[in-house]
């Protein structure tokens, strides 16, 4: 097979089909892909809600709950307890297939009948205000946590113990403030650090104890700006920091960002893969375009999985899944899923489903558990499914959806955007392809307005104590202004008012007893910015998922920017002689990040 340019239905651009992508296709029994993988991607994230979280009512047991649902949707919302329960049946939504009516049509019927689960989640104690948590305790708004003990305000976190204001750690604990950290004890503010222990603002470190703002450093102690210093000499260096205080804070973070600037950048994060490229991969084979993946083989165009094999198209899965395509938030010992959403626990020839659970063969259900052979929730036999299937899927082709943009939907397309429970903005999907109101709109997506706040703000933001040991006990539950809406210069993303903020801000938080026990004990000041902007201020941290094609800056004595001054000899030898090594990687080339090769990253670094 050659690989093939086709032109995307959303974006208008060219995109390449690969001899790799067409052997899944032929493989899975799904024709080629109409949109991008961008816009796949993109399509795909619009129906994840991780942070969106309301006050509402359990449509059956009528007690109040907290939801991923506001209370305006169309279906019923269940809580947990009332959803896993006898009480009611999934099946008592079947519907006959219509084969005057497109398929896509009669599944947003179905979903506008079929109760859904508030929160998801299993095995968690004292964690009520947190989404897609599992076997945690005392987790507070910290979606996508497993096997974690208090955790606040923070998101992608796993086997970590009392951490606040994080994204992507794992095996952490004691530590605020920090970006793709793993194994990292009593340290704030550290980005892309492993084993990193008593430490404050780190950028690419390993093995570093009693370290401070300090880059690219390998088994280090008592660095302070990259230069060594004994014990007593940093300690007494140390106390110069008054860490607690606001200001102090703000000027470390503006240092702090302009020493990631002058530090080196391996073009990627990847380690022990072979025949693969993307960002954040680890222990891969043959894996392609992908993020965040981890223990898998043959995988592409894919973010957030691990233990997987033969898949593409996903967000969200594992562990061991395999042969899975288009989908989102599935996986646990599954197999062979198309199009599908929150799907888990034993799964296997999952399509256009949702929230289905422990079942097989299944074709545009919703909410099932333990079933097989059903079709818009409708029980069949086993040869009545194998042959009304087909015929579904022929029909899909002759009789296609189009969305309001004029988008034709087929056979072998995820769902709509029209189909998705949430407005853009209350989903992932704002976060790493952000999009203004007006934008969303144009796109064909729903927007959701910020509804009026009854509160009134107690303490304006430039009143906030500068120090944490001046901060009372009583400030726990006021009503704090956000920094963006204040309209004064935040520290950390330059926004200047609310109006210009397009980070979901809440214009107000609380300080709740948890948080303010934590910052007096880590020598910390109060946070300036809502839950939600600090989150988005970590998430540009990430890199996005998006690649480019690259060539290495350095230039022999010096990186191409002259920034940063070389250390050793490298491979290309001349000291004035460029490398030549190209790459795919995160960085746009109009950013200010100095870029190495893995070569000569690895020669200045390790």
């Amino acid at each position: 097979m050659n690989s093939e340019t086709k032109i995307c239905q959303n974006c208008k651009q060219n995109f390449v089909i690969e001899p790799e992508d067409f052997k899944f296709y032929d493989k899975i029994k799904v024709p080629p892909p109409t949109f991008c993988p961008a816009c796949r991607a993109q399509r795909r994230l619009a129906f994840r809600n991780e942070r969106s979280l309301y006050n509402r009512t359990c449509d059956l047991c009528k007690k109040d709950i907290i939801a991923v649902y506001h209370k305006s949707v169309s279906f019923p919302v269940y809580c947990q307890t009332c959803w896993y329960s006898d009480n009611w049946n999934p099946s008592d939504y079947a519907m006959d297939y219509n084969f005057s009516e497109n398929f896509f049509s009669q599944f947003r019927t179905l979903i506008n009948k079929v109760p859904r689960l508030a929160l998801f989640g299993e095995n968690n104690l004292n964690s009520p205000y947190t989404n897609y948590t599992w076997n945690s305790k005392n987790v507070y708004l910290s979606p996508s946590t497993l096997f974690a003990e208090d955790i606040l305000y923070s998101i992608f976190v796993d086997h970590s113990y009392h951490c606040v204001d994080c994204t992507r750690i794992t095996n952490c604990e004691i530590c605020y403030g920090s970006v793709n950290a793993d194994k990292c004890y009593n340290s704030s503010f550290l980005v892309r650090a492993q084993n990193c222990i008593d430490s404050r603002y780190l950028f690419d470190a390993h093995n570093a104890n009693n370290c401070f703002m300090s880059a690219n450093i390998r088994n280090k102690q008592c660095l302070i700006k990259n230069k060594a210093y004994s014990k007593e000499d940093f300690l007494a260096a140390l106390q110069e920091y008054d860490f607690g205080s606001y200001s102090v804070q703000s000027a470390l973070n503006k240092e702090f960002q302009e020493l990631k600037n002058a530090a080196l950048h391996k073009f990627a994060n990847i380690v022990k893969t072979v025949n693969s490229f993307g960002d954040n991969l680890s222990n891969v084979k043959n894996v392609r375009a992908c993020f965040d993946i981890y223990e898998s083989e043959e995988v592409a165009y894919s973010f957030r999985g691990f233990n997987l094999k033969d898949v593409m198209d996903v967000y969200a899965c594992g562990p061991n899944c395999s042969i899975t395509y288009d989908s989102i938030n599935i996986g646990l010992d599954d197999s062979r899923y198309k199009f599908s959403v929150n799907c888990w626990g034993g799964n296997f020839n999952i399509e256009y489903s949702d929230l289905c659970m422990n079942s097989s063969d299944l074709f545009g259900c919703i909410g099932l558990r333990n079933k097989s052979y059903c079709i818009l929730n409708k029980q069949y036999t086993k040869e009545e499914y194998e042959k009304l299937v087909p015929r579904i899927i022929e029909h899909m082709n002759q009789m296609p959806y189009t969305d309001q943009k004029g988008r034709v939907y087929k056979y072998g397309e995820f769902f709509p955007p029209e189909l998705s429970p949430f407005s853009y903005n209350e989903t992932i999907a704002q976060e790493y392809f952000p999009l203004t109101k007006e934008e969303a709109i144009e796109k064909g997506y729903s927007w959701k307005d910020s509804e009026p706040r009854n509160y009134k703000i107690q303490i304006p933001n430039d009143q906030l104590p500068d120090h944490i040991k001046d901060v009372k006990d009583d400030i726990v539950g006021q009503v704090i202004e956000c920094q963006h809406a204040s309209g004064s210069p935040s520290e950390t993303s330059g926004q200047t008012a609310g109006a210009v903020c397009n980070e979901q801000c809440t214009e107000a938080y609380k300080i709740i007893p948890q948080e303010l026990d934590f910052l007096r004990k880590m020598n910390l000041p109060l946070p300036r910015l809502c839950p939600n902007c600090r989150h988005y201020q970590r998430i540009k941290q990430r890199n996005p998922l998006k690649l480019w094609h690259r060539k290495c800056q350095c230039q022999g004595a010096k990186s191409e920017n002259q920034v940063y001054a070389n250390t050793a000899d490298h491979i290309h030898h001349k000291k004035d002689e460029s490398c030549q090594n190209e790459f795919e990687t995160t960085y746009a080339p109009e950013r200010p990040e100095i870029v190495y090769c893995e070569q000569c990253y690895l020669r200045e670094v390790v």
